[in-house]
């Protein structure tokens, strides 16, 4: 329990903080899973659209210092990887 009011004030800040990474976490996670989702039943120019805004996402978390750099390097990659894998196998 913080008893100074500069330690309650941080204690404000971690919440707030916490909250808008959840809230982006959650957002990045979802576009992960129906980019994956579009990779795997491809159809169109789903699978596409798809992984940009998944790329894009992961991203603007990394850049904001919600998620790790190498976290986002690492799945942009697995996810072109994967996309690239589809496209020639349905080629």
């Amino acid at each position: 329990m913080a008893n100074h009011p500069s330690a309650e004030k941080r204690n404000r800040q971690r919440i707030a903080r916490t909250e808008r990474n959840r809230s982006v976490k959650g957002a990045v996670r979802t576009l992960l899973k129906k980019a994956r989702a579009a990779i795997a039943a491809p159809k169109d120019g789903d699978t596409a659209a798809a992984v940009a805004a998944a790329i894009k996402a992961v991203d603007r978390a990394a850049s904001k210092g919600v998620v790790h750099t190498k976290m986002a390097a690492r799945a942009k990659s697995r996810l072109a990887k994967a996309a690239q894998k589809s496209k020639t196998a349905t080629a």
